[in-house]
């Protein structure tokens, strides 16, 4: 009896700290967790959630020293050893997160959830050749499970596996229909037809009571996606706006706050900034692509990951995780952008490019395609005078309405609100005109629509600025094999289309209150 009330007590002191955890009360969960680890210094849950309370505060050194806690009492514990790859990731040791990950896969081999998360992880490390073929196992093992098949249609989608992933998403949506993430991801995949699409499928399921609020957002942004293809524009962005709306609702977000912080930029990196002399990092290889989203940066990406010298490494945080770093964590955009100005640029250019080539296959050059990093260009160009940075340009009306019209996973809550958009974008190219003002020759302007009106001599134009030598391979860019996790992964896997350029003004009506700020600001 007493050790049966021993394991109750056990279990009940677990369950509060997941309690805390899950409400985001890490004061509490910080005291339950050092009690429970002082009274039960052998079992391996309470250092796993030790582990867990320093995740959620970001130290992830202190998250692994909890975790060698956990592994010296159970070395082969897989929330443990998930965990500590998890941790590695976020600190920029890649490869040894890579090596983690494939010892990891022999143990787990029959354990298709533990397969699923090691899949997961390899994305985060930019493998994803590798995540979909772990995934892949994971499918064997457990076909039935939707959540894996997910993961695994998500990873073919990266490598270019299009038909394949689409049938996966069919399967989930047969399996669990009220999973609304796998309608938009289908309705993302190829363009519908009137003779192919899902159009009624999507409002038969919105005429029903949904699951959950997100799912009104994830349905209408599918809905609306599918009307455009076939055509029916005034529907289709009747329900654009429906998603929109919604989706806004769910976001604190006030544009507000970041245009003060690029105003601030601007006044923090001026000329005196420049005119001082900096203690610059020599690295060579970064060439960044900055712009807004949907506006041809993985266009870009791809016509020159196709040349032999050149490869992309996605989307990465690095940059901004080297420099908050180095900020000594200060709290507040402001507070950020002030002490940004006084950090040893040699360390920020240094640390990031060694983050950054943890990813590398060790090719001269390799791709940041970041947009935001429009934000840091003053930074780049102090800590990484030798690095390359492209702009990529697009109509402002045509960029507004592709932004508008995209369900980000992440980031970019502006978009949600043609108000907030509006002035987002006018607040942005402030700031760009004046790193061209500040850093004359330094940024790389280039145009979306020149791309899609001579692909080839923007092309060559664009490697000469680079000091790339011309390869033919640039210009099949949709043959480029390697893995994009973009919003555009399956677009760019088709030759240039011009449909694209313009497209707003079909949406001219709707689209007014952008089209008027935007104009007024020109």
């Amino acid at each position: 009896m007493v050790e049966i009330r021993a394991r109750t007590n056990t279990h009940q002191r677990l369950a509060e700290i997941d309690d805390a955890i899950r409400k985001r009360d890490l004061a509490r969960a910080e005291h339950l967790v050092h009690s429970f680890n002082r009274d039960e210094p052998r079992n391996v849950e309470g250092w796993v959630a030790h582990a867990r309370v320093s995740q959620m505060v970001g130290d992830h050194l202190g998250m692994r020293a909890w975790l060698k806690t956990a592994l010296d009492l159970a070395p082969d514990y897989p929330l443990a050893l998930l965990m500590d790859a998890e941790a590695l990731v976020h600190l920029g040791e890649v490869l040894a997160a890579r090596h983690a990950l494939e010892s990891m896969e022999g143990k787990a081999a029959n354990d298709g959830a533990w397969l699923a998360r090691i899949a997961e992880i390899y994305t985060h490390c930019g493998q994803f050749e590798k995540a979909a073929g772990t995934a892949r196992k994971a499918h064997r093992l457990d076909p039935d499970d939707a959540a894996i098949r997910y993961n695994l249609a998500s990873s073919l989608i990266a490598t270019g596996c299009i038909e394949e992933a689409e049938d996966h998403f069919d399967a989930i949506i047969r399996q669990t229909p009220h999973d609304y993430d796998a309608y938009y991801n289908r309705a993302n995949l190829r363009k519908q037809t009137p003779e192919n699409n899902h159009i009624d499928e999507i409002r038969a399921l919105l005429s029903t009571p949904l699951k959950h609020a997100m799912g009104t957002v994830q349905l209408h942004y599918a809905l609306a996606k599918e009307l455009e293809d076939v055509g029916r524009h005034e529907e289709s962005f009747a329900a654009l706006k429906s998603g929109a709306d919604a989706r806004r609702k769910m976001l604190s977000y006030n544009v507000s706050s970041d245009i003060p912080a690029m105003a601030k930029i601007a006044e923090n990196f001026g000329e005196s900034f420049f005119a001082r002399e900096h203690c610059s990092s020599a690295q060579e290889g970064p060439i960044f692509i900055v712009g807004f989203p949907r506006s041809g940066t993985t266009l870009v990406d791809r016509i020159l990951s196709a040349h032999s010298s050149v490869e992309s490494l996605g989307e990465l945080t690095d940059f901004a995780v080297a420099l908050t770093a180095l900020c000594n964590g200060q709290k507040g955009k402001s507070n950020l952008i002030d002490a940004a100005v006084d950090i040893d640029m040699r360390a920020l250019g240094e640390v990031y490019v060694k983050r950054a080539k943890e990813r590398s296959q060790g090719r001269p050059f390799f791709i940041d395609k970041t947009p935001a990093n429009f934000l840091y260009i003053g930074l780049i160009a102090a800590a990484l005078p030798q690095a390359k940075i492209i702009h990529v340009n697009r109509d402002l009306n045509d960029n507004g309405y592709g932004m508008y019209k995209a369900l980000f996973r992440m980031g970019y809550p502006f978009s949600y609100d043609l108000g907030d958009l509006a002035s987002y974008m006018i607040a942005k190219e402030k700031l760009m005109a004046h790193w061209r003002t500040v850093l004359p020759g330094q940024v790389i302007d280039i145009h979306y629509e020149d791309i899609v009106a001579d692909q080839e001599g923007e092309s060559r134009k664009l490697l000469q600025a680079l000091g790339l030598d011309w390869e033919a391979a640039c210009l099949e860019f949709h043959k480029n094999k390697s893995p994009t996790a973009t919003a555009s992964a399956a677009q760019v896997r088709r030759p240039i289309y011009k449909s694209a350029v313009n497209r707003w003004k079909l949406y001219e009506a709707q689209l007014k209150p952008l089209i008027d700020a935007l104009g007024a600001a020109t």
